[in-house]
């Protein structure tokens, strides 16, 4: 897959003042502009580096590298200068940087054409303007069981936040049930012990004038689900013909839906007709990495192709008026296939993320990347900067907040509703009312 990198440019540069900016490979990877002395953010295990960076790649010390997008402000006044993949949905090339002697040299290892700008983020911006991506539609806002409740949350939970935004008047378009619904990842259609109905949960939703809302990890599958069991065949192979690891979570290892199979094609499009059937009609798909993941699939397609193909699987079932968000998802093959995107790590109700990684969840590693993001914000879709957080317990919510509502995207909360204090409510309602 990975061919050898060939020069592309040299460009002198002030070693006090230029700046690099990275572009990691998906949703979760760090993103943003380092001094020319500063050390880029890299995976802090091998786990990490599969779940959270562009797999299968490795960057030496003291080297820059940008997934598909590498900017370079020299520092001395002369243009930022940008390195772009000509077709960044097919093909993403990494694209290095190292400086020697005060002069930084760059090289890709695939094509890559060259644009100049005034600044960072401008040349960003201009460059993303350039693909001619129609404007996103205006946002919902959203409430979000996830950071509150994780994989705990139950029927009742729901039920007990969908009261309390009528008490609290909070104009919340969207109510949307995270992970923890379905027995098990893969098994989608199947309810965890915590939930009765989905279509019930939906229809009550609704009836309070509110739209319902889903999260789902599509390309993910369980070892341990009625799916791996019922349909090996259906999983991306290694060439060696075990199965392809999407990494580790939820305290087990991960698998990968083969949406080139006939079957696992008609699974898919059944459990998203089905939600949509039973009343959802927002989306949020996560852990989008696994679907362009190498590996031996049934079609002989290239692992970009098949995850394009399979997102507009989803769409197709989900039918256009559907709200889909992407998440986890690898950037620049997304371009045109979302509403919305979450363009940073997940927030947390702490700052600092775990070892430091700055693609775990932790709010410096949301900050850093979703601010570096920016540019793509109403150009390729809605920035998703992750949900807001306004309880008490929440450290430096002050400051998350005020990142959130920065950044203009989309606005979610994801609080239990009654435990919020007067500056909580005021703050949600603020943000959910676009500011006013």
């Amino acid at each position: 897959m990975h061919h050898p990198f060939t020069p592309v440019a040299a460009v002198p540069v002030d070693p006090r003042r230029a700046r690099v900016h990275e572009e990691g490979w998906q949703s979760w990877s760090p993103s943003g502009a380092y001094a020319l002395d500063a050390r880029p953010h890299r995976p802090a295990n091998a786990t990490w580096a599969t779940v959270c960076y562009r797999p299968g790649v490795t960057v030496p010390a003291g080297v820059f590298q940008g997934e598909g997008l590498l900017a370079l402000d020299p520092g001395d006044g002369s243009p930022v200068r940008l390195w772009a993949a000509p077709d960044p949905v097919r093909e993403v090339p990494s694209i290095r940087l190292v400086v020697r002697d005060g002069t930084a040299e760059i090289g890709a290892d695939g094509p890559v054409k060259e644009f100049t700008g005034t600044d960072i983020q401008a040349v960003l911006a201009e460059w993303a303007s350039g693909l001619g991506v129609p404007a996103p539609r205006p946002a919902p806002t959203v409430w979000c069981s996830w950071y509150e409740y994780f994989t705990e949350v139950t029927e009742d939970d729901v039920h007990e936040n969908l009261r309390a935004m009528d008490t609290l008047d909070l104009p919340v378009d969207v109510v949307q049930i995270d992970d923890g619904y379905q027995k098990a990842l893969g098994d989608w259609l199947t309810l965890s012990g915590r939930f009765r109905s989905r279509r019930g949960i939906a229809e009550a939703i609704r009836a309070r004038g509110r739209r319902a809302g889903i999260w789902t990890a599509p390309f993910l599958v369980d070892p341990g689900s009625e799916l791996a069991a019922g349909h090996p065949d259906w999983l991306v192979r290694t060439a060696d013909g075990g199965f392809a690891h999407a990494g580790h979570n939820w305290g087990h290892d991960l698998y990968v839906l083969d949406t080139t199979h006939p079957g696992a094609a008609a699974y898919l499009t059944e459990v998203f007709r089905t939600l949509r059937t039973e009343g959802y009609d927002y989306f949020k798909a996560d852990f989008l990495y696994a679907g362009a993941l190498d590996g031996v699939r049934h079609a002989p397609v290239d692992p970009l192709t098949a995850y394009r193909d399979g997102i507009a699987l989803i769409r197709a079932a989900i039918g256009p008026e559907s709200y889909l968000l992407g998440c986890g998802a690898p950037v620049l093959p997304s371009i045109g296939l979302f509403d919305a995107m979450r363009v940073s790590p997940d927030t947390a109700p702490h700052r600092a993320p775990e070892a430091g990684d700055f693609s775990q969840p932790g709010q410096d590693a949301a900050e850093f990347t979703g601010a570096a993001r920016q540019w793509q914000h109403g150009r390729f879709w809605t920035n998703d900067p992750d949900c807001l957080m306004a309880r008490p317990a929440v450290e430096t919510r002050e400051r998350w907040a005020a990142h959130v509502e920065a950044t203009g995207g989309l606005m979610a909360s994801s609080d239990r509703l009654l435990s919020l204090d007067p500056w909580g409510v005021d703050t949600t309602r603020r943000l959910l009312s676009g500011g006013e």
